[in-house]
Parts: C-alpha cells; structure tokens; sequence
C-alpha cells in the first residue's frame, strides 16, 4: 500500500468553530507528510505558534482518503 499522506494547511477563520478560511490565496500549506505521528508534529508546531489568534487555524487532512475513497476504514488508518 501507498503511504498514507496527511496535508498540513492553515489560515484565517470565519467562526474559530468552523473551518471556513477567509481567503483561500492566504492560506499556509505547511506540507505533506508520509505518517500521521510527522503531521501531527508539524500541526502542533503551527497551531501552538498562533495559540494567542483564535482566528488562526491549522488543520490535517487527510490526503490518503481523498485518493484512494474505495478502501476499508481498517486499510484508511
């Protein structure tokens, strides 16, 4: 199997509850990882750099389950 790729991205937020990012041109892509533990890492990084802006988010996402929607949760993870 492929590796599993995780994108690291953040930016300004509408609502800090959401995910709604104000301008898609701002938006910080951080990278893309190989393993969950190495994104996680680089999110934690980024999100506890704008800890004091509740309009700052960072996100991962999934890249794994975007390409490859026809397997199992049990070969997603």
């Amino acid at each position: 199997m492929s590796n599993k790729l995780h994108l690291v991205m953040g930016g300004r937020v509408k609502d800090p509850r959401g995910i709604d990012f104000e301008d898609l041109s701002q938006i910080d892509l951080v990278g893309v990882f190989g393993d969950f533990a190495s994104a996680e890492e680089a999110w934690r990084s980024k999100a506890q750099s704008t800890v004091d802006d509740a309009e700052m988010k960072y996100v991962i996402v999934h890249l794994h389950r975007l390409l490859e929607p026809h397997l199992s949760d049990d070969e997603k993870n």
